[in-house]
């Protein structure tokens, strides 16, 4: 019976997934090169979680079964000790917990990862309650506006550098289609670097509760070919958008000179 329901949940779950959604979990498809390792690191995650809890949900139905009882009087045979499955059932969840521990702690290692060979640097401010975006290696800014999101430009395959602050509240930095997020923290400048690898238009957004206005904190992400880009720039500029936005922030650490709002 338990058997029966558990398989019709199952399919239940599942009938509304494409085969695509079923083999990579509904994950949105990686559309940088550091999007692949995330994606395999959840997969083989949820490949994990999905075979600890098919034994243990066997071996539950089968304890429930093979000791059941079968008549009012029986009493089953009283034990105390089994160090065999003691030793068992406390080895086999530390070594899980353990590989687990190293494949996080690499694939983390290598997407944190940052290096001096960048192509554009992008310093990202998250403020009550917009983006700013200023293109260090281009003298351009880009900013949101109450009734517009901001948008950010990037060049298709190229690394870029993500230096991450913000002079008031802590915001966090998410594009759902790169599957990865980071804070924007008041005092600390946060890097990561990635290189987009598909063309396209993405959402982001802020993913960390800021105040009133943290709904409104979107913002718009266009992976363009290179000349796109270069145009892109230059027409900031043409609009009065060149030099960078003011942050309020010191460009070596982070820290704000003074207690301000933008």
């Amino acid at each position: 019976m338990a058997v029966g329901v558990g398989v019709l949940a199952a399919s239940l779950t599942l009938s509304g997934c494409t085969t695509n959604e079923i083999v990579f979990l509904d994950l949105p498809s990686p559309v940088t090169k550091e999007g692949v390792i995330i994606q395999n690191l959840w997969q083989g995650s949820w490949i994990a979680a999905w075979v600890v809890g098919i034994i243990t949900w066997a071996l539950m139905l089968w304890a429930a079964f093979a000791y059941r009882r079968r008549h009012k009087d029986d009493t089953p045979e009283q034990t105390q000790y089994n160090i065999p499955i003691e030793i068992l059932y406390t080895v086999l969840p530390l070594i899980m917990i353990l590989g687990l521990f190293f494949f996080t702690a690499r694939d983390q290692s290598e997407i944190l990862a940052v290096s001096n060979d960048q192509d554009e640097t992008v310093e990202v401010v998250g403020f009550r309650w917009n983006w700013a975006f200023n293109y260090l290696d281009q003298d351009a800014y880009a900013i949101g506006t109450p009734n517009l999101p901001a948008e950010l430009v990037l060049p298709v395959g190229e690394k870029i550098r993500f230096e991450l602050v913000s002079p008031d509240v802590i915001h966090s930095f998410w594009v759902v289609d790169f599957l990865f997020k980071m804070d924007v923290i008041p005092g600390k400048r946060n890097v990561f670097e990635l290189t987009p690898d598909k063309v396209g238009t993405y959402a982001g957004k802020c993913a960390e509760l800021c105040g009133v206005d943290h709904a409104r904190m979107l913002f718009t992400v266009r992976v363009v070919e290179r000349a796109e880009y270069d145009q892109y720039i230059a027409d900031l500029k043409e609009n009065g958008q060149g030099g960078l936005f003011d942050t309020g922030l010191s460009n070596d650490d982070g820290q704000m000179p003074d207690e301000r709002t933008i």
